[in-house]
């Protein structure tokens, strides 16, 4: 045992509580101590190497201490390190801003159209307005806010309720976990929050229907998003709960959340594009606000820039956050259409949105974002994820024989699969931490999320090795 890691881990034991963190694990478990990362690599203070094939919760895109990010983090920490942005601005918030709504713009990164979005001129016509914050759920904090006072701005406070998925998670700030309601984590604040309608969420690998096995949405074609063909192909009947949801609320319906294409924290459940365009029509139809949470899937990791792009559709509002600044500061942002903008004014009636972060658009934060924003367009990022993504499930194949895998699934640089329980997740999550890998299961949901810079032989090297884990070998 390392005396170094055993006096850090004595202290913590002492005075530091663990997010997510079972009290008994912390207690009972020589957890890793680290104190360095490089590229998808993480070092602890007894020098072993482990490759984060979570990303560190997500959100490390472009792997550890990328020196172009760090530089900018070093230069900016030299000339200004926090300015509010109440009634007055600073550079870094100012192009970061414009970069993020440029994104949303005809023409993609790459200067390439973006023929995924339903009406490219009508986003090129319609700014975008970034309301910064600091984490995810501070941002769907933002957005759900936003949408509720868009109503009672326009003279229909009402409209005033809530919809999103069964199983959803959006953050654990009292309005996101209204919105995104998990049981196991948040029982006890049942009676504090907002109901909020749910419509029964959607989940490929598993469809009651029987029309998409495993492989035929996120499996064994192109993008990961292949759908299947004849008799047994998609017709979206899972839609039928939310269609009805909206049509019986529709007129007191403010806003619909959802995360695109994958419910993430939920057991990384995966869902048709074809479903996400039709939410966004019927959203259309009766005039409701649609909020795409990109908070996880969003800068690349399903393949292209944000995950709605895959279902061709405009969302009213999109939270973004985790990878913006290649999850090297926090920041995040709300980032909302110029029509409902417009509706916050304070002539003639004071409609002014009254809510703010003490570090939103901190100038660091804002530095280490606007260069990771210039590195995913100049190294085509998303581009690489998506080649690597159809990667990664070809490699996914070969865990198909492995005892108690089902339900293989990839959506971009998103694996998944389940064991039989828990406990099994458990034990190969200990096993592959042994092995000098990463991974922390949901439940019985087993899971890579690795740096979109992940070198191709790393990523089947992992994937090898959990195969042999699984076997016995």
């Amino acid at each position: 045992m390392n005396a170094r890691s055993e006096k850090y881990r004595k202290i913590d034991r002492k005075f530091l509580w663990h997010p997510y963190s079972a009290r008994s694990a912390i207690a009972k478990n020589d957890f890793p101590v680290i104190v360095r990362g490089r590229g998808p690599y993480l070092f602890d203070c007894e020098g072993r190497r482990c490759f984060d094939a979570i990303s560190s919760w997500w959100c490390c895109s472009l792997g550890h201490n990328h020196p172009r990010i760090v530089r900018a983090i070093r230069d900016q920490a030299k000339k200004l390190q926090h300015s509010i942005l109440g009634n007055m601005s600073h550079p870094g918030a100012i192009e970061l801003a414009e970069r993020i709504a440029g994104l949303f713009e005809e023409c993609g990164p790459a200067g390439t159209p973006r023929p995924a979005f339903s009406k490219p001129q009508a986003l090129k016509k319609e700014r975008r307005r970034i309301f910064f914050s600091s984490d995810g759920a501070s941002a769907v904090e933002a957005a759900i806010k936003i949408a509720f006072q868009y109503w009672h701005n326009i003279g229909k406070p009402k409209r005033c309720r809530l919809v999103s998925f069964e199983n959803a998670y959006h953050g654990d700030t009292l309005g996101a976990v209204s919105a995104g309601y998990l049981p196991h984590f948040h029982q006890p604040f049942r009676k504090i929050i907002f109901p909020v309608l749910r419509a029964a969420a959607p989940f490929c690998a598993e469809c009651p229907f029987k029309k998409v096995g495993p492989h035929s949405l996120c499996g064994r074609g192109g993008t990961g998003l292949s759908r299947p063909t004849g008799e047994n192909s998609c017709d979206c009947r899972c839609f039928k709960s939310m269609r009805e949801t909206i049509e019986k609320h529709s007129d007191e319906i403010a806003a619909v959340i959802v995360e695109p294409l994958c419910q993430c924290a939920a057991g990384m459940r995966m869902y048709s594009p074809a479903y996400l365009k039709k939410l966004a029509e019927l959203c259309r139809k009766h005039k409701i606000l649609l909020i795409a949470d990109e908070i996880a899937v969003g800068f690349g990791r399903t393949g292209e820039m944000f995950a709605f792009e895959l279902a061709g559709i405009d969302p009213d509002i999109v939270c973004v956050g985790k990878a913006l600044a290649g999850g090297y500061l926090p920041i995040s942002a709300a980032i909302v259409k110029e029509n409902i903008y417009e509706t916050f004014s304070d002539v003639p009636r004071d409609h002014t949105f009254y809510h703010g972060h003490t570090f939103a658009g901190n100038p660091i934060a804002a530095a280490a974002a606007i260069e990771t924003l210039k590195i995913y367009k100049e190294e085509k990022i998303a581009a690489q994820a998506k080649r690597k993504g159809k990667l990664m499930d070809k490699f996914s194949a070969r865990l198909q024989s492995c005892p108690g895998v089902r339900n293989i699934r990839c959506l971009g640089m998103i694996c998944a699969f389940e064991l039989e329980n828990a406990a099994k997740a458990s034990s190969l999550k200990k096993k592959m931490l042994e092995a000098g890998v990463l991974i922390r299961p949901l439940g019985n949901t087993v899971y890579l999320m690795p740096p979109l810079t992940t070198p191709e032989s790393l990523l089947s090297e992992t994937i090898n090795l959990m195969g042999g884990i699984l076997s016995g070998g």
